[in-house]
């Protein structure tokens, strides 16, 4: 029966010879965690699981905002007060009812980073702030992780892959953290709700690709202005 329900869930993108029977059995077969369920994590979960990721995990302990909602799509009014791990979980569950998701309703920290990346073959990196991104880059280094990143403010948007079959990793194009104090950030310099909406599917179309096994971003950052679609590729 499963192998009924797969057809007729994914068959449009089975149809593509680049995917087939194999890639999609590829795409049931891995795990990924995505690292914040905000406003890049939003439409990855949603891409990743509609695709047929078949265990996907979220870790984020904030709860949902009214100020959320203009770009976090996965969240209703309604739904403020509440966990966005959690709340999150259930509506990709209702989105493909096929696959696993699991909520880790916690901050990351030096103390559980491992254990939590450990069980999972991609990491998607949609946290917001530079402490979790080292954090999550050198954990995956220690544990030979593939990393995807990504990062938006106002217009612009950032990509990458990072420690993929020996590339470079966070470190190598950026070696240490900014100064908190001299870093802007969506609460006081705003953003756009739909500019993460694109970063994040970008993200989620990178994470779709590594998991098949096509031609993927290999040291090399992508910066996307959307004011004026300048879309540049820089070799680091």
């Amino acid at each position: 029966m499963s192998v009924i329900q797969d057809f007729l869930r994914y068959n449009r993108q089975m149809i593509l010879p680049e995917i087939g029977d194999s890639g999609q059995d590829k795409l049931k077969k891995s795990k990924v965690l995505v690292i914040g369920a905000g406003g890049l994590g939003c439409p990855i979960l949603q891409y990743i699981a509609t695709a047929g990721v078949g265990t996907i995990g979220i870790i984020d302990f904030d709860k949902i905002e009214i100020h959320n909602l203009h770009r976090q799509i996965l969240y209703t009014e309604d739904q403020v007060g509440l966990s966005k791990a959690n709340t999150a979980k259930a509506t990709v569950e209702k989105l493909n009812p096929l696959i696993t998701v699991l909520a880790f309703e916690e901050k990351l920290t030096i103390d559980n980073a491992s254990k939590i990346i450990a069980d999972f073959d991609i990491v998607v990196d949609g946290s917001d702030n530079f402490t979790t991104r080292y954090l999550v880059n050198d954990t995956c280094v220690a544990l030979d992780k593939i990393l995807v990143y990504g990062s938006i403010l106002g217009f612009e948007g950032q990509l990458a892959v990072f420690n993929h079959q020996g590339s470079k990793n966070l470190r190598d194009l950026f070696p240490e953290p900014p100064n908190p104090d001299d870093v802007p950030n969506c609460s006081f310099n705003g953003v756009l709700g739909t500019l993460p909406g694109m970063i994040g599917t970008m993200m989620a179309h990178e994470t779709l690709k590594l998991i098949i096994g096509l031609p993927s971003l290999r040291n090399e950052l992508i910066l996307f202005k959307t004011t004026e679609w300048g879309f540049l590729k820089l070799a680091f």
